[in-house]
């Protein structure tokens, strides 16, 4: 398996974001098809939402390190399928209402019973509201670094 790629995004609200992305070239699965069927789920569980702007053409291939026809042809599918809208020279865009995607009252359920169990197991340890959102915080950060750390890694050992 490859390692994974940290791709900078978009998202709609006009944050800077990183999506992970994992492409083998060894396997018999097409690369513009790992790469559509990761984008799909991302746009399905609600990782990427609508109105979040895709990463260019030329800037997921420069990231992946793959032709641009291959970037193109996901991204083609991806339209075709009707989870993306592209606008010109403006970008790619998840659609408004993408197919198969998790409606955001449902994801917000979700998040709501996370949440719960989350302070419920706190409360169990006798943990502090404000000691849970340190740690939250800290850990969030952590993993956002890791993902940092290991892109870093991963460009610096393809240059060695």
């Amino acid at each position: 398996m490859s390692n994974p790629s940290f791709i900078p995004f978009i998202d709609e609200k006009g944050n800077h974001r990183k999506m992970t992305l994992r492409l083998d070239d060894k396997i018999v699965i097409p690369l513009f098809e790992q790469l559509r069927a990761q984008i799909s789920v991302m746009i399905a569980v609600g990782y990427l939402l609508p109105q979040c702007r895709l990463p260019t053409v030329r800037e997921l291939a420069t990231c992946l390190e793959i032709a641009p026809g291959t970037i193109a042809r996901s991204y083609t599918e991806l339209e075709r399928d009707g989870l993306t809208i592209g606008r010109g020279r403006k970008g790619t865009f998840v659609a408004d209402k993408p197919p198969h995607s998790e409606p955001l009252a449902q994801r917000q359920f979700r998040l709501s019973e996370a949440a719960i169990r989350f302070v419920q197991e706190l409360r169990q340890l006798g943990i502090s509201l404000e000691e849970a959102q340190l740690a939250l915080e800290e850990n969030f950060k952590s993993e956002e670094e890791k993902d940092s750390f290991s892109s870093l890694n991963e460009n610096m050992g393809e240059k060695n």
